[in-house]
């Protein structure tokens, strides 16, 4: 099979992307192996949406790929404490991330349409209303559910965990459901899940 320009694009895109995470000075370590943070969440996102949905389009796979893209550059403690402060981080990281891509892809060669549809993405806007907007909140829900969950369950109380789960699942749609029950939950984190799904309905 022939390689096209837009391939080459697409794997530019991904190296630069990742070469921004690899500076992560934070990691995490994966049978032995230490990994610098943001640059394995995003080779998990992007493996998980070649698993939920592989036929995604290229927008898809590059917003996947760089949703983190260098956030340990503005620490959540930079911001005040409480429920405003961290909507405020959330929303400056969605900003900084939308332009951040933005740069690289018009580096590699992105037209301003493709650009401005991952800008899109990566702000979240008009999540449940664009499909592709929803399908990358579906796989960054997917890849906390079963990659940090379980370690997110050994910190915090009971009750911390389920008040999380019953704010994430919502924001998944039908597929993503399904997609997250097939999970292989260990025995601590499980009950946790269905407490809260049942606490939800």
């Amino acid at each position: 099979m022939a390689v096209t320009r837009q391939d080459v694009r697409l794997s530019e895109a991904f190296r630069r992307f990742d070469q921004a995470n690899a500076e992560d000075p934070n990691t995490e370590t994966v049978d032995g192996t230490e990994h610098p943070k943001e640059l394995l969440y995003a080779q998990r996102m992007t493996a998980t949406l070649e698993e939920f949905t592989p036929e995604a389009s290229d927008e898809v796979r590059l917003a996947v790929r760089c949703q983190h893209i260098r956030r340990w550059t503005i620490p959540r403690e930079t911001y005040p404490d409480g429920r405003e402060g961290y909507r405020r981080w959330r929303s400056d990281l969605a900003r900084f991330h939308a332009d951040t891509a933005a740069s690289i892809l018009a580096e590699v060669g992105y037209d301003q349409e493709s650009i401005a549809r991952v800008s899109v993405l990566l702000r979240k806007e008009r999540l449940k209303s664009n499909p592709e907007v929803q399908l990358l909140e579906d796989v960054a829900c997917l890849v906390f559910l079963g990659h940090y969950l379980p370690a997110f369950v050994e910190k915090h109380e009971s009750t911390k965990v389920i008040e999380v789960l019953r704010k994430t699942w919502p924001k998944m749609s039908d597929k993503g459901h399904t997609a997250a029950l097939r999970l292989d939950w260990d025995a601590k984190t499980r009950p946790l899940v269905e407490a809260a799904l049942s606490s939800s309905s």
